[in-house]
């Protein structure tokens, strides 16, 4: 069984409160798409100075340090293609901590999953309810995508409330991060990730298995969809090459604490 941290204690640690800071882009919100350099050669990518900035105020994640072979599975469920369960099974077998950052949908539509995954130590993120682009809501309709999806998750599951959220296709403004950070959300992104999400067009277990490996880095975040049977497949094995690597996985709390550089007292 996977430990996971209390997130609660982090809660009460680590909420980052947003202030009313001058957005270095524009005095107007701009909408921002997620993405960076594919990393080669064991090296961290970087998203450039001025997004690292604006990350790094809001307390924004998107990788951990360049110097640990430590690797953070996540997962961004929008619906279920009936890959999960054998993603679980690895999980399970090889003994990785992942977070799984579910929709409305997901919840409703595959609760036994959901209840798995929080039964097997897994972390559950916010992927908003209705998986809309967040930079062009009002600062209402970014709470209530938020606040709906953590109501749906209390009743369906007991959870009281997710702590980490991720933005629909990481589209996200300044505004998205300031209200999360507001609400006691920390955004999370990720620094290896690649085309996995058509359902209808699977690459093989060779390609995932070749994109997971050839992007490795110390501080990984690493971004997978369910729908495609390639990372389903090429999970087991990409885990324990990268444990015979000299790679471990840690849960994002343990990143979360790395990056507010804190030794973890629960472990």
């Amino acid at each position: 069984m996977i430990k996971q941290h209390g997130v609660g204690i982090l809660l009460a640690v680590f909420i980052v409160v947003a202030g009313i800071v001058f957005n270095p882009f524009s005095a107007v919100a701009e909408e921002f798409h997620w993405g960076f350099k594919k990393a080669t050669g064991g090296v961290p990518p970087s998203a450039g100075a001025a997004l690292d900035s604006m990350l790094d105020k809001h307390g924004a994640i998107y990788k951990g340090k360049p110097d640990e072979k430590i690797a953070y599975l996540t997962f961004d469920n929008g619906y279920e293609n009936g890959y999960t369960e054998t993603i679980l099974d690895t999980l399970k077998k090889e003994e990785a901590p992942a977070t799984f950052f579910l929709t409305g949908h997901y919840v409703k539509s595959a609760l036994p999953l959901v209840k798995r995954m929080i039964a097997e130590g897994h972390g559950i993120g916010n992927h908003s309810y209705d998986h809309p682009n967040m930079a062009n809501l009002s600062e209402q309709g970014m709470e209530e995508e938020w606040t709906k999806f953590d109501k749906l998750l209390k009743e369906s599951t007991g959870l009281e409330r997710t702590y980490y959220t991720r933005p629909p296709k990481g589209v996200f403004n300044d505004k998205v991060l300031a209200k999360g950070n507001e609400l006691g959300y920390r955004h999370i992104f990720w620094s290896v990730a690649f085309i996995d999400w058509y359902a209808d067009k699977p690459r093989g277990r060779d390609f995932a298995y070749g994109e997971l490996m050839n992007q490795l880095h110390p501080g990984a975040v690493i971004l997978m969809h369910t729908v495609s049977p390639d990372n389903a497949q090429a999970l087991p094995s990409f885990i324990q090459d990268a444990k015979k690597a000299g790679y471990s996985f840690r849960t994002l709390d343990d990143l979360v604490m790395e990056y507010e550089n804190i030794n973890s007292i629960l472990r």
